[in-house]
Formats: C-alpha cells, structure tokens, sequence
C-alpha cells in the first residue's frame, strides 16, 4: 500500500515537473524521457521502489547515491563505470581512494536484479544509477526531476581515471574551471556543490584545515574557531571519523548554504564558496531561497547526467553492474 502511494505521488509530480518545462530534456544526446517506454515500461516504478524501500531503512544511502552519480560521470562520463569491480588485471575505479568510501552499491544491484526479471537486458546500469540518485534526492525531501534515459555502460574503469574528480582543496576559482571544462557555469557548480547537504565527510578529507589547531591555534583561517574545534573533536576519533556537512545529513534542504555563511563548511572546496568574489553571492542567495537551489540543482544535476553518454555500439547494457558482460 505505502509503495502504492508513492507511485501515485511520484507521478503527479511527474505531470507537474513536465508542464512546468521539464519537457525540455525530452532529448538530449541521443537519448529521450521516454525510452523505456516499449522495452520496460515499469523501469522507473521498480527503481523507485527499490530506492525508496532501501531509504527507509537506511535514510543515510541518500548520500551516498547522489555522490556515486556525480562520481561516475565525473569520470569517463556517464556510464556506469564506477560500478565495475576490479580484476587480477585491472583496478576499476570503486577501489581508487577517492572512491572507497561510497555507498548504495547493493541499491543498485538490487534494482538491476529487479529489473532483469521482468525485462532482461534492456535497462542499463548507468540509467539505473542516474535514476537511483534522483530519486534518492526526491525522498529525502528535494526536487523531483525527471531525466533522459538511453545511456549505455563503458567497459573501462581504471584507477588512474579517478584523478579527474575534484579534490576537496580546490579554492573556488580552481572549481570554476574544473567545472568549467565539463561545460558547467560558476553558479552550476555552486549548486551542484549544494548537494553536500546529504552526508557526511571523512577527517581524513578536511584534517589538512585544522593544522596544529590544539596547540597553536594555526587553522584555515576561512573556519570558525568554534567550528574548527568540533572538527578537531571528531578527527580525535581518526582518519574515518564522520562529521555531517550541515545539521540535517539526511534532508535535502539548502541548510549546507547557512552552514558556509557560518563559517562552518567541513571541506575547504566547500567554505571556499563564500569567499569567492563570483560564488559568494550564489551562496548567499541559496541560503534564503531554498526554491532557487532546488531549481538550479535539479538542473545541473540534469545536465551533469549528460556528460559524455555511451550511446549504441559505444557501450553495452550489462546482465550484471559489476562486470563487463
């Protein structure tokens, strides 16, 4: 019955989101909002279902969706790739440091499985990923978008790819043109930056911030001192200890924004947004317009499932995400 109204809901916001102009990704890069409409008309249903009974249990996976989207397309584009599992040969991406601490693989092998028993071999597992994180954003109270489908899963993953993923030191006129060269705008990034407000960093990540905090006070001076004392508190417990990006770890909301005005952005590539003379104020308008950062982020993130598609013979729809068929 809960599963039920889901769908239902889903799917008025779906009528809404379409004459509200989400029509105008109807196709894009070879692919179409309607793809799967002949081959498996209830892709979207039973991956929806799979997320949503999976959030339920564990609201924490949110994050760890939309982070595994943004990292797979980061990467040799939006195809899946982050998925494969290493081999005697080959170390795929998943076991590059950047990359160990994601999350929700099993959501998506759990989908696929779905998936393959009613419809096999139609539904890619880069579909399943970028629909996965956007309903991951959905439940956890974020915009609902609805998104191209078509893509096909790449058969490389290679650790050295993973370099191309934006390191957590970047000040924000590096993230500007990082961003930049995968054709993202400067208040795209900010509000694809915005998806930290699901989550938690590693110390390991940010510690490079608190320098010799204890004893001397030296810290990033762009932190609160208050702030730098609570990080300094959660890296006692080492390397893998967690801190939440804002408040609210698990809600989809523009809390994260509030935190940087604060001064209380965990990474540097996150506090250094309000420093920037061409981020500050996207930061600041975020902040008080929540309906403006859910807008811009649904966007972007529309656009980031874009980057660089596998489309027909350029790659394959895998029987199972973690090998190459």
């Amino acid at each position: 019955m809960a599963a039920a109204i889901v769908n239902v809901l889903f799917a008025m916001v779906v009528a809404v989101v379409m004459m509200n102009g989400g029509a105008g990704y109807w196709a894009a890069n070879g692919l179409s909002m309607n793809y799967y409409i002949m081959g498996c008309p209830m892709a979207d249903v039973v991956i929806r279902n799979v997320v949503n009974a999976a959030l339920r249990s564990d609201p924490t996976l949110a994050a760890g969706l939309v982070r595994m989207h943004f990292h797979d397309c980061f990467v040799e584009g939006c195809d899946a790739s982050v998925l494969l599992d290493s081999t005697k040969s080959n170390t795929a991406e998943k076991d590059s440091p950047a990359n160990l601490s994601l999350r929700g693989y099993e959501i998506i092998d759990d989908a696929k499985a779905a998936l393959e028993q009613q419809c096999p071999g139609v539904v890619s597992c880069a579909d399943v990923l970028a629909m996965a994180a956007r309903d991951a954003v959905f439940f956890a109270g974020g915009p609902f978008y609805d998104l191209p489908k078509g893509r096909k899963d790449g058969r490389r993953s290679k650790i050295e790819d993973t370099i191309n993923l934006p390191p957590p030191t970047l000040n924000s006129s590096e993230l500007i043109r990082m961003f930049g060269q995968r054709g993202f705008t400067a208040q795209e990034m900010v509000a694809l930056s915005g998806g930290h407000t699901l989550g938690v960093a590693r110390c390991s990540s940010f510690k490079a911030r608190l320098s010799n905090f204890d004893s001397t006070h030296d810290s990033d001076p762009s932190i609160d001192t208050q702030f730098a004392r609570t990080l300094s508190k959660t890296c006692s417990a080492g390397d893998n200890a967690e801190q939440p990006f804002d408040a609210t770890r698990n809600s989809f909301d523009n809390a994260y924004f509030s935190a940087l005005q604060r001064r209380a952005g965990v990474l540097f590539s996150d506090q250094t947004l309000l420093d920037g003379p061409r981020t500050r104020g996207i930061v600041n308008a975020y902040s008080l317009n929540p309906a403006m950062f859910f807008m811009d982020f649904q966007q972007a993130f529309i656009k980031m499932g874009l980057m660089d598609v596998k489309e027909g013979s350029k790659g394959e729809v895998r029987n199972n995400c973690r090998v190459i068929n």
